[in-house]
């Protein structure tokens, strides 16, 4: 409730901050439309989420019978990986990572149409007047970018890391992390792409002025300290890092966000992990559309991975290999769509179950549709199904079956940033 009525207040005065400056306009009841170097915004339902979620399953069908026939000698089954990691090139050829997103985050190109810009700096001395060759300056800036990095770098943030639409951070080649400051917050913007960095001891942040774009900047309340904070924006990927020990969540999206993936990650060490939704009452994230795919859910982790409201949520082929309270949790009645996942269960008996319905009545959450299908159930976890999902009549519109769930362990092997250097595939 105290972390509710936080995101009540400062988005108030974001709001006021927003409608004064004319910045980066304001979010209706039903659609938030602006615009970026041309193009324009739309934050809303995109997807008919049955379809999306087909389209994940016919992937890694495919990815995997490619690597059955030893068609990819890199071949892991894992179709984002199985696009680009094969090719030693890939340094040449990086924006083709952003052709290779599945699930609702697909259509995200981050800066695949702009230049690219070399970080060559890992100071943040100002947040409202950064020098060039920082980060804070690649990402605030009007134009589409590709960001990279010209050597392994420690960035400690003074202030919220403010995105601007159309950039993709792509931390491959250097060993890039974002540690012991603030972290990353991609607000009200479009297409933004988190490839490869290490995000970890993210602190709160704030009361203080931050820059957003190179003609624009305001003041920041009280940041909550996430890795990756996405509030209102729309066809976000975040693909490949490792995250851990935050003072909030490692991954949170709230206030009407939609269009996103998260995969590939790596998240250790941290107690609410990933939350969905801003409140019950916030019935705007009845549009929110998440997939998370291909992630490694590993050591000290307690709870929430992720706890949703309201939206559709696809959790497709992850490995959970730790909690403390339990995985998969929601209220406010969102769609769980868990498939071919593999879920090992504590030594705690009482922690057995991966889902757990939040300050709900059963009358009332009997009806919700989260349902379990392929997913591979160990040391005595159990997935309790409801609605539709629990009906023996529901019409399995993409099962993944059991075979996809035993491959979850060479699928998510490479979970986390990677460790790509040139000249060999990654």
């Amino acid at each position: 409730m105290v972390k509710e009525s936080m995101r009540w207040s400062r988005l108030l005065v974001l709001g006021l901050l927003v409608l004064v400056a004319g910045g980066l306009g304001w979010l209706g009841c039903d659609s938030i439309s602006t615009s970026s170097f041309g193009r324009e915004v739309v934050v809303g339902a995109v997807d008919d989420p049955e379809l999306v979620a087909n389209e994940v399953h016919m992937a890694i069908s495919n990815s995997t019978a490619r690597r059955a026939l030893g068609y990819l000698s890199c071949g892991t089954g894992n179709p984002i990986d199985d696009c680009w990691r094969c090719d030693p090139e890939w340094h040449v050829h990086r924006k083709r990572l952003a052709d290779c997103g599945i699930g609702f985050g697909r259509n995200a190109i981050g800066g695949r149409d702009g230049r690219y810009y070399v970080v060559s700096d890992a100071g943040d001395d100002d947040p409202v007047n950064p020098r060039s060759g920082t980060l804070r300056h690649a990402v605030i800036q009007d134009e589409p970018l590709w960001i990279v990095f010209k050597r392994d770098m420690v960035i400690t943030l003074k202030q919220e890391l403010i995105m601007n639409s159309f950039k993709t951070i792509d931390g491959r080649g250097a060993n890039v992390h974002i540690a012991n400051g603030a972290c990353i917050t991609i607000q009200f913007v479009t297409n933004v792409i988190i490839h490869g960095l290490h995000i970890h001891d993210c602190k709160p942040t704030g009361n203080a002025m931050v820059r957003s774009s190179p003609s624009h900047y305001g003041w920041r309340t009280m940041a909550d300290g996430d890795g990756v904070s996405i509030f209102g924006a729309s066809h976000i990927w975040v693909d490949h890092n490792s995250l851990s020990n935050c003072a909030d969540g490692l991954i949170d999206a709230v206030m009407g966000s939609t269009a996103i993936t998260i995969s590939n990650n790596y998240f250790t060490h941290h107690n609410e992990v990933m939350l969905l939704g801003h409140s019950d009452s916030y019935v705007r994230d009845k549009a929110m559309q998440v997939s998370i795919a291909f992630n490694h859910f590993g050591e000290g982790l307690i709870q929430r991975m992720p706890r949703c409201r309201h939206g559709y949520f696809h959790v497709v082929n992850n490995d959970y290999t730790h909690w403390e309270m339990y995985a998969i949790g929601g209220s406010a009645n969102p769609t769980i769509n868990s498939q071919g996942n593999r879920y090992l269960a504590p030594t705690n008996p009482f922690a057995k179950e991966v889902t757990k319905r939040v300050d709900t009545d059963s009358n009332v959450w009997k009806s919700w549709n989260w349902r379990s299908e392929g997913d591979l159930l160990l040391n005595g976890a159990y997935f309790t199904p409801s609605g539709a999902g629990a009906s023996a009549s529901y019409a399995k519109a993409s099962s993944l079956g059991a075979k996809s769930s035993s491959m979850v362990g060479s699928i998510t092997s490479d979970a986390g940033a990677l460790g790509c250097r040139k000249r060999s595939q990654c």
